[in-house]
């Protein structure tokens, strides 16, 4: 199994073949609070407010551009959702691929350091 640690060490490839269910399962268990959706890897992070929302928006966009791997963002008044899938991979049909995990792994460690962001 790949951990979480391991993940963050790697950077995303242009060219990435999609994981299998096995392979999936496997990265998920490194990521416990990533759950899988309708093909799609999905956290939901949580926030005292807005700012503190839109700065960890801000904060993850520099390793979005980096890793050139674009997830769908969902932004609240308290809470950003992230939806991670691989568009061309399965000659365009989507899926996911380590991209995906990779990039859900440093996305994780951002928010481990944000400023204090649980919703009581």
């Amino acid at each position: 199994m790949t951990s979480a640690a391991e993940l963050r060490l790697q950077t995303c490839q242009p060219q990435t073949l999609a994981l299998s269910a096995d392979e999936v399962a496997a990265r998920l268990q490194a990521l416990p609070e990533w759950q899988l959706q309708d093909g799609k890897i999905v956290r939901e992070y949580s926030f005292q407010n807005y700012y503190l929302t839109l700065a960890f928006v801000n904060a993850i966009a520099y390793t979005i551009h980096t890793e050139d791997h674009h997830p769908e963002l969902v932004i609240t008044y308290k809470q950003c959702v992230v939806k991670y899938d691989t568009h061309s991979v399965n000659d365009g049909k989507g899926g996911l691929s380590q991209n995906d995990f990779i990039c859900a792994a440093k996305l994780d460690a951002i928010y481990a350091q944000s400023v204090p962001r649980n919703v009581n």
